[in-house]
């Protein structure tokens, strides 16, 4: 039996870039940063939580050149098929946060069935929805 999801993944184009971003601007902490073979292994979480992300660059071993030049190529667009959803005690304070960091928001914060959020991409176009849950 399943216990727990224990880590997700999405692509990023700049793994030092995105790094910067889910720290600096979302105030996310770096679980791990190694290298692993042939590629990064670089996963970031919310502080006190056990799961983590991991920020995966298109690439070796999992894609040949070809496929992960048009995985970035969807990734730049914003179709690469990856998300993320954050809660937040103070919708506000984190839009504001964002907002100040010059983040790319994409919608501003509206009341929905279940809370309030917001939606912005990080900076390889992955979107990202904080909210306040009712």
């Amino acid at each position: 039996m399943l216990k727990r999801n224990n880590i997700s993944s999405i692509f990023v184009l700049d793994q030092d870039e995105a790094l910067q971003f889910y720290t600096e601007v979302l105030g996310l902490e770096v679980g791990e940063d190694m290298n692993f073979g042939p590629m990064r292994w670089l996963t970031v979480r919310v502080p006190g939580d056990e799961k983590s992300i991991l920020l995966e660059r298109p690439g070796a071993p999992a894609h040949d050149d070809a496929t992960a030049e048009q995985i970035r190529a969807l990734v730049s667009k914003g179709a690469g098929g990856g998300w993320l959803a954050f809660t937040t005690d103070d919708v506000e304070a984190a839009y504001a946060r964002v907002e100040d960091a010059g983040a790319d928001i994409t919608q501003d914060v509206v009341t929905q069935p279940y809370g309030r959020d917001f939606a912005l991409r990080d900076p390889s176009g992955n979107a990202i929805r904080i909210g306040e849950l009712y």
